[in-house]
């Protein structure tokens, strides 16, 4: 099983790492990659070092995909060919996730919010004018999850979980990190 999630300049590392963490716990194999080289620099000033340059990336479908929010973080993954067609072969066959701005920025202009339930961060709905995006923290329709912000990264992470093993695999992740105890 693998789960690619996208790293672009400017992205939100607590949406990013804290399903990273999540997934690579439950034993999933995660697989981080840069846009633009290994290194890429958070909304904060944080540098990470990304698995693989999104170039080394196969251009294929994976179980899940995964773009966290933060700006500019968000345009920068709208703006690669790669993500999107990642994205986009991912969406017929496996789970396509996204928080904060990412579903309004990244999603919704590739048609894969269209008749679909779906939040994002408050402030970035203008990105998406035509989808009713929710007020909810976490949404889940068919194959397609979408979070609020940072303060749901964690339960994003746990539905990733729950969706690609189990929901005890899950519960068992949550109770390992203390979460909602």
């Amino acid at each position: 099983m693998e789960v690619v999630v996208f790293l672009a300049e400017g992205f939100e590392e607590t949406e990013a790492l804290c399903p990273v963490d999540v997934l690579r716990r439950a034993g999933i194999d995660v697989i981080t990659a840069g846009v633009g080289g290994r290194e890429i620099k958070s909304s904060h000033g944080v540098t990470v070092v990304a698995d693989v340059d999104i170039e080394d990336l196969e251009s294929r479908a994976y179980d899940a995909v995964f773009c966290p929010g933060g700006m500019p973080g968000s345009v920068n993954l709208a703006q690669s060919w790669k993500v999107n067609e990642i994205v986009v072969k991912t969406a017929q066959t496996g789970i396509v996730a996204a928080i904060c701005a990412a579903p309004a920025v990244v999603l919704a202009p590739l048609g894969l919010l269209n008749g679909k339930k779906a939040t994002c961060f408050p402030g970035c709905s203008s990105y998406a004018p035509d989808i009713p995006f929710t007020n909810d923290g976490l949404d889940v329709d068919g194959n397609i999850v979408t979070g609020k912000s940072a303060g749901w990264a964690f339960d994003l992470g746990l539905k990733l979980v729950e969706m690609l093993i189990s929901a005890e695999k899950s519960e068992e992740v949550r109770k390992a990190i203390y979460y909602k105890c």
